[in-house]
């Protein structure tokens, strides 16, 4: 597992990795073993990075992956300020940075880093979809993209020192398993979903052919371990219980297999999850989840990603509590390494 402070590699989607010689003062960040970035640090009450040499152009990349292994490296570290000679116009423009004040000074907020879509969603991203209402069953809402097919997030979680990563599910590959999981008895007790490969089937059929909903797997280490539902909540049931904005998304959640919970888990996936949905559209301003109101694991789970319980109101299958995660919220705790 990767030393929380003192990352010696990342991971980059795609294959490559980052390496580093980094002391108090300086770092040099090689991709693949090839010289990429050096810079001069200057610690104390912000990071400063001071631009040695860079080895790649555009420079673009370079600075990116130097706020990545910075950020990365210390989950506590909210700003850089970087001193840069020549103006960043490739950074400036993707929101990597920021102008500051003084004329050479550029800033690097994690709150925008996170917020950058690539690497982690690599070829899923399309950028906003156009907006168009329509009408469906009644309820006005625009009209939904597309949904994706395959892999659609990926990124290395330098705790865990594993990957973590989203999928969209396939039913062949996966009626097997999602049967197994719904068919145990953890889950079943929340879920109330059992039944046989015939019944699961028919239900995966019918959401894989409703545009509401996105179906996921995630993994770790490309290994499956979980199912997720990620619906747009204006079309959803919900939407009569809170003022659903056009572009929020809800979740529901099983975790499949057994040596994959516990909340450090809970911590790297649901963080992804969510970071998903943010990133998978940048005009979703909030993530719902209305588990039970009596799972108060699930919940605590909630909690600790700073959802906040908004209420708890009456399905026709359950006492529900309604949490809800702001856009502004998760960026500004973002806890992502």
């Amino acid at each position: 597992m990767s030393n929380l402070h003192h990352p010696t590699m990342l991971p980059l989607p795609g294959g490559r990795r980052l390496g580093a010689d980094e002391t108090e003062r300086h770092l040099s960040l090689l991709l693949e073993g090839a010289p990429l970035i050096r810079l001069r640090l200057e610690r104390g009450p912000e990071l400063h990075v001071h631009l040695q040499e860079v080895h790649d152009r555009p420079v673009g990349p370079a600075l990116w992956a130097a706020c990545y292994w910075l950020f990365a490296r210390d989950c506590a570290c909210q700003r850089l300020t970087w001193h840069l000679a020549e103006r960043p116009d490739e950074a400036l423009l993707s929101g990597l940075l920021t102008s500051a004040e003084r004329p050479g000074e550029y800033v690097c907020e994690r709150t925008m880093f996170w917020q950058l879509p690539q690497p982690w969603l690599g070829e899923s991203f399309s950028g906003s979809y156009p907006q168009q209402m329509i009408i469906t069953d009644g309820k006005r809402h625009p009209r939904r993209p597309v949904k994706p097919r395959g892999e659609v997030y990926r990124r290395f979680d330098a705790r865990l020192g594993a990957w973590v990563s989203l999928r969209t599910l396939e039913i062949e590959q996966d009626l097997t398993r999602f049967n197994r999981w719904q068919n145990s008895p953890r889950v079943a007790s929340f879920w109330q979903e059992e039944g046989s490969l015939e019944q699961h089937r028919e239900y995966l059929s019918t959401l894989q052919n409703d545009p509401r909903v996105l179906t996921l797997i995630g993994c770790f280490d490309d290994q499956p371990f979980a199912y997720f539902e990620a619906y747009w909540a204006k079309e959803d049931r919900i939407a009569p219980f809170y003022d659903a904005e056009n572009y929020d998304r809800g979740i529901h959640m099983l975790v499949g297999e057994e040596q994959h919970r516990g909340p450090h888990k809970v911590a790297s996936w649901l963080s992804a999850l969510v970071h998903y949905l943010f990133l998978d559209d940048p005009r979703t301003q909030r993530v719902v989840a209305e588990p039970r109101a009596d799972n108060a694991r699930m919940i605590g789970h909630l909690h600790n990603q700073c959802f906040h319980c908004a209420k708890e109101f009456d399905f026709p299958h359950k006492r529900a509590a309604l949490m809800i995660l702001g856009r502004e919220r998760f960026f500004d705790r973002c806890g992502l390494m």
